[in-house]
């Protein structure tokens, strides 16, 4: 009896745990389901087994899964699998043996189960880098007694800090960073003894920092700046947290003088402070931290000198004292210090010389001391141990030439010297370096020639204007395959622009104005089909601007003025849409200026000083004459003669031209108007307002006048060439096809147009207060608030929405940028400008050349010619970080950055990278008040526009999706 009672106690426990095992089994078929959302494509191999016997165990095959002996599961880790949009399901509550739960960067979305509080077992809960949203739910680790690692870092979690952990006896690590928590660090987080990590960094935080975290004796890295805005200093009780490693408490703006405190912490190897508001002096205690590494002070108010007693720091690594109000001499112990690599003091008041002894140690990496008040010599031994990458000495009062030994640096990436009063001929060596991407040595006093040899393979921008420069243009620039910018102007350069300049395929601004160059422009400068910028002015140069100029698709400014170039002004320049700046005066050109097209465009004094060039409105351009002809000597009967036949030609040419000009003069009046609605007005009624006063905009394609009707209407009104000459219409069949047919709240309303033979009049609704780009960048940016970016977003995702997912066929419209929204009288967002637009075919559109506006063309338009909807994504993921940033997407980086190259820079370079704190590095300087939640959910919606891959950038339909439910708005504004 009692074994058949034991053989029916191990049946029941058997069959418990075959029921477990399959549960699991389920759970996770379920956590599939869930979490891989519409893709499919992730976690394949969690599949259902062939043999039903396998059931059981099968999910212990799965990858990321663990189990014990009994096939329960008990680690569940699949990180970094792209599992957008999937959610945790209440499912995940069902393994109730899970030990480690680790699901980091899977885009996971929507809120934390409560059911997660079945896992009782838990020691590892790790779900950082997602987009969970909600308030976390803290009272789910109530029953987690082994938790020891609670990792939520880089999600949407809002509310307040979770009180619930402080009773988690074993918890040693928490990272709660890079969310939207709100609210105090509550005093009881010092109760957690057991901790080791604490990171609270890129919340919203508020209030005092607890002196109470100082009874955390165990704590080893505490990270709790980025983003949170506290209302104190550092306690001077953290100087007892004798285990600490790293301090973290940079840009939290913590203010009033730094804790000399702190340098009781023998094993602190790592303080960062930098963006704060601390003042007084850097605390000579310091030289206390025998362990420490890394020191940033950085972007403070410090004052005074650098201590002597620094002179202790043996370890030191990484130095950063930038952007305070240190004065005084760099001690000559600097020098010395073994193992620094990094000396960054930029914008201080640091005098007298460099301590000659810098870099002897060998390691010195990176030195930058810009803005300063430094005199004396460049050190001879900066360079001494190979490794120094990055030297920048710029605006300050350096003298005498350049070390030879720097043309021998080969790890050398990057030479910024300019501003300085330096001389002698530069290194030879400097040109030929492997590893330097940028030369600039601009603003000096530096002479004798380049070198005729060059070959620094990875050289990007070379800039050397503004020096004593002398001789020949080396033909060796040409060696140069990978340079972007080349800098030459205000020197003394003479002879001919080589040939071989013009030959580099990634050449994309060259300037060499003021100087001495002869001979003519190369015609080899029309094949360099990425210059977007010449400038040749105040020269010598001869001849005339080649032929096929028009090739040049990207050129956006061309400076040829204070020359002697001759012959006509070729008219090809008018079909160069991009090029919006061009100077030709004080040249020798001759004949009739064209007329049309981007000459609309150009200004008057862009062909000042050409005497011989005609306007073209003169009814009569003489022929240029020879010298030979002009100087022949004539009789007084052959005088008489030639003026008589000559009147008498031109008395006849006059009454035959006056003819032709009337007939074609009546024709032209024949004006039609056009209209796609209603309208009460006439052709005439718009003719009257076609006159200078009443411009309001110019473009490449033509001139925008603002007109009011008799019935009170307000129009704009553009101005387009017509094809009866045969040229380019400019966008008017491409508008009319589009607008014409379409109607959206969110699209700029044609009304009509109005046209005859010669001329195009476009009429549109007047949007008062012009386009998003103007506003945005202008004087008055500062005043478009936060909400109504935000706004302005959503409606123009709505209107491009529209174009690509309701018009049958799809319209891309292949110029969206902040130009191209406009804005009416309550800034509600009009979606305009469809000069460029297709109709979508079922494999995308295929160029013949790049159309578009610099800084918004996605990169596969410009490698392939090829466009489809994810094209417009791109560009109204720029037109996003022009919201977030303020600032224009070209033009404001340095020479061949954009806007999304600068973001991503921005964020590879800060110390604790996330979405958050990159936001808190671009975000417009003037928004005083905004919900950050928003801010950062707009980031991310842009950063995912412009991704590189078009595969990856949402629809315009995801688009709207994602902008019309941003995240729970945090309950207090940050006012930054």
């Amino acid at each position: 009896m009692a074994a058949a009672s034991l053989l029916c106690l191990s049946l029941f426990s058997v069959l418990f745990y075959v029921s477990s095992a399959a549960s699991d089994f389920q759970a996770l078929m379920k956590l599939k389901a869930a979490m891989v959302g519409a893709s499919n494509r992730a976690l394949q191999d969690w599949q259902y087994p062939s043999a039903v016997s396998s059931v059981d165990s099968a999910h212990c095959l799965f990858s990321g899964v663990t189990c014990d002996e009994e096939f329960r599961v008990t680690s569940l880790d699949v990180s970094f699998i792209p599992l957008f949009p999937g959610t945790l399901p209440p499912d995940i509550g069902r393994l109730t043996k899970l030990v480690n739960l680790t699901i980091v960067a899977n885009n996971l979305t929507g809120e934390i189960p409560v059911e997660i509080g079945n896992l009782k077992f838990l020691k590892v809960f790790n779900i950082s880098n997602n987009k969970f949203v909600g308030s976390f739910p803290g009272n789910v680790t109530l029953n987690m007694a082994d938790l020891e690692v609670l990792d939520i870092y880089n999600n949407n979690f809002s509310g307040s800090l979770p009180l619930e952990i402080v009773g988690l006896r074993k918890l040693r690590h928490i990272h709660l960073g890079g969310n939207f928590f709100a609210g105090e660090i509550p005093a009881s987080y010092g109760d957690i003894t057991s901790l080791e990590y604490l990171g609270l960094n890129g919340n919203g935080l508020t209030g005092p920092v607890p002196a109470t975290l100082s009874r955390l004796s165990n704590l080893e890295q505490m990270y709790v700046g980025y983003f949170n805005v506290y209302s104190s200093g550092i306690p001077p009780e953290f100087g007892s947290i004798i285990s600490l490693r790293i301090l973290d408490m940079a840009s939290c703006n913590l203010s009033g003088e730094i804790p000399a405190t702190l340098g009781k912490l023998k094993n602190l190897d790592t303080l960062f402070l930098q963006v704060n508001n601390f003042s007084g002096a850097l605390p000579p205690e310091f030289s206390a931290l025998v362990s420490l590494k890394s020191l940033d002070l950085s972007n403070n108010v410090l004052v005074g000198e650098i201590p002597e007693s620094f002179s202790e720091l043996k370890n030191i690594t990484l130095l950063n004292l930038f952007r305070n109000h240190l004065h005084g001499r760099i001690p000559s112990f600097v020098g010395d210090l073994p193992e620094l690599e990094v000396l960054k003091l930029w914008e201080n008041n640091f005098t007298f010389e460099l301590p000659e002894n810098l870099g002897r140690n060998g390691k010195l990496k990176i030195l930058d001391v810009t803005t300063n008040h430094l005199t004396g010599l460049v050190p001879r031994d900066l360079c001494k141990g190979g490794k120094l990458e990055i030297l920048i000495l710029m605006d300050n009062y350096f003298f005498g030439p350049i070390p030879e030994e720097l043309g021998q640096c080969k790890s050398l990436t990057r030479v910024r010297i300019l501003k300085n009063y330096l001389n002698g001929t530069i290194p030879a060596g400097l040109f030929n370096l492997p590893a330097v991407d940028t030369l600039d040595l601009n603003d000096n006093y530096f002479s004798g020639e380049l070198p005729k040899q060059m070959s620094g393979g990875v050289l990007g921008q070379l800039r050397v204007s503004n020096n004593w420069i002398s001789g020949e243009i080396p033909a060796a620039i040409g060696h140069l395959g990978k340079l972007q910018i080349l800098s030459l102007e205000m020197n003394r350069f003479s002879g001919r622009v080589p040939d071989e300049i013009f030959k580099l395929k990634a050449l994309s601004k060259v300037s060499a104005s003021a100087n001495s160059l002869s001979g003519e422009i190369p015609s080899s400068v029309s094949e360099c089909s990425s210059l977007t910028s010449i400038d040749f002015s105040r020269n010598n140069l001869v001849g005339g601007i080649p032929g096929g100029i028009s090739k040049m698709r990207i050129l956006s400014t061309l400076n040829l003025s204070g020359n002697h170039l001759t012959g006509e002004i070729p008219g090809e320049i008018k079909y160069m849409v991009s090029l919006t700046t061009l100077d030709l005066s004080n040249n020798d050109f001759s004949g009739r200026l064209p007329v049309g097209g981007q000459f609309l465009v150009f200004k008057e004094s862009s062909f000042a000083g050409n005497p011989k060039l005609c306007s073209p409105h003169r009814s009569f351009c003489p022929e240029p004459q020879s010298e030979a002809h002009a100087s022949a000597k004539l009789s007084p009967a052959k005088i008489v003669v030639i003026v008589l036949a000559v009147s008498i030609t031109l008395l006849l040419a006059l009454v035959v031209y006056l003819k032709v000009r009337r007939s074609k003069f009546e024709k032209s009046l024949m004006w039609r108007l056009t209209a796609f609605q209603r309208l009460e007005f006439k052709a005439e009624d718009v003719l009257e307002c076609v006159k200078d006063e009443n411009i309001i905009g110019k473009g490449g394609a033509g001139t925008v006048y603002r007109g009011t009707m008799p019935d009170g209407m307000e129009l704009a009104i553009k101005k387009l060439q017509g094809r009866g000459s045969g040229h380019n219409d400019h966008g008017f069949l491409a508008e009319i096809r589009t607008l014409g047919h379409i109607k959206h709240r969110y699209i700029v309303k044609l009304l009509g147009y109005v046209s005859n033979k010669d001329t195009n009049f476009l009429l549109y609704e007047y949007m008062h207060n012009g386009s998003l780009g103007e506003l945005l960048h202008g004087p008055k940016g500062g005043h478009l608030k936060w909400e109504t970016r935000y706004r302005i977003a959503v409606e123009a995702a709505k209107g491009l929405c529209y174009l690509h997912h309701d018009c049958s066929p799809p319209i891309l419209h292949r110029d969206v940028k902040s130009n191209n929204i406009l804005l009416d009288s309550d800034y509600e967002a009009h979606v305009a400008d469809f000069g460029l637009a297709k109709f979508m075919q079922e494999n995308g559109v295929s160029m013949s050349s790049i159309a578009g506006s610099y800084g918004y063309i996605a990169p596969e338009y410009a490698y392939t010619l090829k466009v489809d909807e994810k094209s417009d994504v791109y560009s109204f993921g720029v037109v996003l970080l022009e919201l977030i940033t303020g600032r224009k997407p070209v033009g404001e980086f340095g020479d061949g950055v954009d806007i999304v190259r600068w973001v991503l820079k921005t964020a590879s370079e800060l110390s604790q990278p996330s979405d958050t704190a990159t936001v808190l590095a671009i975000l417009d300087a003037r928004l005083s008040e905004y919900e950050l939640s928003r801010v950062l959910h707009l980031f991310k919606v842009a950063m995912r526009c412009v991704e590189d891959e078009s595969s990856h950038r949402p629809t315009m339909k995801d688009v709207v999706k994602l902008l019309a439910s941003p995240p729970q708005a945090v309950p207090n504004l940050l006012n930054l």
